[in-house]
């Protein structure tokens, strides 16, 4: 009697129990077709052809939208809307042979036309495209034979020009739908948008209409923002994020490495990370006070201290991942002594009293509290102010600060001295000159000339406190594959993203 009352319990609870160990099947299924990345910022928009945030990048860049060509995880560039193409003897004039049959998201169909309606509106006065003065400007003339050649024309040429034409600011927008991308983005890619849950994460929802569906194997992408390092942690930890490509809790590496569950990859990047200087604000204008703040600065313990060690030490406005790079760090060596002496001769009485404005990332945040003791040192006392991120886009990049801390993360931006109006202010003729002669050259020999010239004249000039390029940290949950453990750019190709043994 007992033994049957056990029995007929026993089914009852395994029938209780069925329809949970059923929905679990389906919630591990549904999470093989899906997967949520962390990131670390917020984006203000949607649309990288007129807003700055690399952030908009991570999330919308070859998922959403695309370019005529493709920047790979190792740096290589490769056809995307652009099937091939030609370029002439002088480096001037490029033929693109477009992609037959490709159609936006809003049904309208991809052609020479919205290649030309898309690099108009890059160059058109007023336009905030952040590539205009060194990319689109450069283009003197856009023709389109036909429904799928696109020719064009440069004022001088550029050798990087097909990598900048992979870059975020020259994605193709549909004509229709161009004005709406920073709200509701519409491309070509595998994901459409899905919906923005401000303060909190964007989904993507997989194409059925992409040229290749089956080419990329999530249903959903989820990205969620999650900017401070213990909550990246935990979330990690947690399962509520599966993978952070640039994860920033550092000091909790060592952590994941020795946890079967997670996998860790540790690649290279593009950055420059940067105290921003106000070139136009007092005493900054003087060379002489920025020298001094750059000789105050100690990289090395900044590099172990805020990055764990996991990056290199920088001297200009380029990182050493760049051809033709010249390690310049031996121009303003740690010498807190000379930092004092250079205040003096400036006739600036100490202490001097600034403040250091600081947005969410961590090397930021903690590294602005590295960065105020070694200049208290020498004089300078750092008040520190820390912002979210819209607010850092709308006050310091804007001119309205003292000092800031700063990882410039696109490649090749060093002709950004070249705009006056840029936030940190600086203008030189000087550099300008360069920076025509070096665009105008097209001998390999007589280019990396002009590249080292460029590289030595910002330092030179100390136009900003030049401290890191960072290395990237990739954490994921294991059996999640294809994350970039590099960034060349920032972006995340989610069609190269997979969870082992889950089909497309």
């Amino acid at each position: 009697m007992n033994l049957r009352r056990r029995t007929v319990n026993q089914l009852a609870v395994a029938g209780a129990l069925a329809p949970f160990a059923f929905a679990t099947d389906a919630q591990a299924q549904a999470r093989r077709n899906a997967a949520v990345i962390g990131m670390v910022l917020e984006p203000p928009g949607l649309d990288p052809t007129t807003a700055p945030a690399a952030a908009i990048g991570e999330i919308v860049h070859y998922n959403v939208l695309e370019g005529l060509t493709k920047i790979n995880v190792d740096g290589r560039v490769a056809p995307l809307l652009a099937e091939s193409w030609t370029m002439d003897p002088d480096g001037r004039l490029y033929t693109f042979r477009l992609r037959r049959g490709v159609v936006f998201q809003d049904g309208e169909p991809f052609d020479s036309a919205a290649v030309r309606f898309s690099f108009e509106r890059a160059k058109a006065e007023g336009s905030t495209n952040k590539a205009k003065k060194a990319v689109f400007d450069n283009i003197s003339s856009i023709a389109t034979p036909d429904a799928h050649t696109v020719i064009l024309t440069l004022n001088n040429a550029d050798g990087n020009f097909l990598f900048r034409m992979g870059e975020n600011t020259a994605v193709i927008l549909s004509p229709k739908s161009a004005a709406t991308t920073a709200t509701q983005p519409v491309g070509t890619g595998p994901y459409r948008f899905g919906e923005w849950k401000k303060g909190s994460e964007v989904s993507l929802v997989k194409w059925d209409g992409y040229r290749d569906a089956r080419s990329a194997a999530l249903q959903r992408v989820v990205f969620r923002f999650v900017n401070d390092p213990a909550a990246q942690v935990a979330a990690l930890l947690a399962g509520d994020i599966d993978g952070m490509p640039r994860f920033g809790a550092l000091q909790s590496l060592r952590q994941f490495q020795g946890d079967r569950r997670f996998t860790v990859e540790i690649g290279s990047t593009a950055g420059k990370g940067i105290m921003t200087i106000n070139n136009k604000r007092k005493p900054f204008d003087d060379v002489r006070v920025r020298r001094a703040l750059a000789h105050a600065i100690d990289r090395q313990a900044f590099i172990d201290g805020v990055l764990e060690g996991l990056g290199k030490p920088i001297g200009s406005h380029f990182a050493p991942t760049d051809a033709g790079y010249v390690d310049l760090t031996g121009m303003y060596p740690f010498d807190p002594d000379r930092s004092r002496a250079l205040l003096r001769e400036a006739g600036v009485a100490t202490p001097l009293n600034v403040t250091l404005t600081l947005p969410p990332p961590q090397y930021a945040r903690k590294g602005g509290e590295v960065v105020a003791a070694m200049l208290a040192k020498v004089g300078v006392n750092a008040k520190l102010e820390n912002v979210e991120w819209a607010q850092w886009l709308s006050g310091p990049f804007k001119g309205n600060f003292d000092l800031t801390i700063i990882n410039h993360v696109e490649p090749l931006d060093y002709m950004q001295y070249a705009n006056p109006d840029y936030y940190w202010g600086y203008s030189n003729p000087a550099f300008n000159a360069l920076a025509a002669q070096h665009a105008a050259a097209t001998a390999p020999a007589t280019r990396q000339r002009l590249f080292a010239e460029l590289q030595r004249k910002i330092a030179e000039d100390c136009v900003n406190v030049f401290i890191f390029n960072p290395a990237q940290v990739a954490v994921a949950r294991r059996g999640l594959r294809g994350l970039w453990a590099s960034s060349p750019i920032f972006a995340n190709d989610m069609a190269a993203v997979s969870w082992a043994g889950a089909a497309a």
